[in-house]
């Protein structure tokens, strides 16, 4: 069970984060305005088209992608593995290429269950590589997964380049929010969704983390679990992907820091990982948002700097109490 005190405060910090958000941005706007205090029409427009649905984007995506990747590590047993590093990303946006090509016309959701549908085969892919190849080091894993993703984005760019779709594809491959507008957004509740699934079925994560042999050994249907956590993993990589474009390294840093704390018992840091996911991409589109004002840095630049330095540190981390 979850402590009220440490929750109620978490859930605090990132209300004030929200408002923050509320705040940051091209259009100054002060405090007052927030409560229609001498607006004259321009701040409450300002907040119901763009930066509501901005900030809801932004700490949906950030949940959605630290369960994700919180998911993906107990599935695949590796520290390093998230949607961007196995494959699953690349295969999304391979997916949004194709339906481009062959349906442009058809609705969002449409076009996101395509988009799912590939993310659930590349991450298919990924775990049939890993389970034919001995693993006698954690970081061959992430390895494998980086050169499929690799392998996917080459052949989604040829493409994309083949039938002039480049400037489509380039809004699918860096993530930024400056889209997310009343009406654009909406699909990102998907990803509060699989949350919610998430955690319903968080027990059976966290045996299948414990190994194939000993999860079998409790009776756990192992495939149905990993096959229910690479849905979860593709819907939440295809609804941000669609929506936003890709955003890396979440679903590396959020799990991994709240593991340090807390645990490996998905059932009670899967809260935890979903408040921080959406605290830290608050935090990131923030500092897109204000470091160049008025002008922006998408918010995947900002969680590919601190992710790759945070995979780093990871690396040498590793490799120090190897040695």
């Amino acid at each position: 069970m979850l402590r009220a005190a440490p929750v109620l405060a978490a859930v605090l910090i990132l209300i004030a984060l929200a408002a923050l958000s509320l705040l940051a941005g091209a259009s100054s706007m002060s405090i007052a305005a927030l409560f229609g205090v001498g607006d004259d029409g321009t701040a409450n427009l300002i907040l119901m088209a763009s930066r509501i649905p901005r900030t809801f984007a932004v700490m949906l995506a950030g949940c959605g992608l630290a369960v994700a990747g919180a998911v993906m590590q107990m599935i695949a047993l590796n520290r390093f593995a998230e949607p961007s590093t196995t494959g699953t990303v690349e295969s999304a946006q391979l997916g949004m290429i194709l339906v481009l090509l062959a349906a442009p016309e058809s609705p969002v959701f449409v076009k996101m269950l395509v988009a799912a549908a590939f993310a659930m085969g590349g991450t298919a892919l990924f775990f049939a590589l890993i389970r034919r190849m001995p693993m006698h080091s954690a970081f061959l894993i992430p390895l494998v997964g980086l050169t499929l993703g690799g392998i996917v984005s080459s052949v989604t760019v040829f493409i994309a380049y083949r039938q002039d779709l480049m400037q489509s594809l380039s809004a699918w491959t860096t993530g930024d929010f400056s889209s997310a507008m009343r009406g654009r957004y909406e699909l990102l509740w998907i990803s509060l969704a699989v949350t919610v699934f998430a955690y319903v079925v968080a027990v059976s994560f966290t045996l299948a983390g414990l190994g194939e042999d000993i999860a079998r050994s409790t009776g756990l249907d192992y495939r149905r679990t990993l096959f229910l956590g690479m849905g979860v993993v593709s819907l939440v990589t295809a609804a941000v992907t669609v929506t936003v474009g890709a955003i890396p390294f979440i679903g590396l840093i959020v799990p991994n820091l709240v593991a340090l704390v807390l645990g490996d018992n998905l059932r009670k840091t899967l809260p935890w990982v979903a408040l921080a996911g959406s605290a830290f991409a608050l935090v990131c589109d923030m500092l897109g948002r204000v470091v160049i004002k008025p002008y922006e840095i998408p918010a995947a630049t900002i969680t590919g700097v601190i992710g790759g330095a945070f995979f780093l540190f990871m690396l040498m981390r590793r490799r120090h109490h190897a040695g």
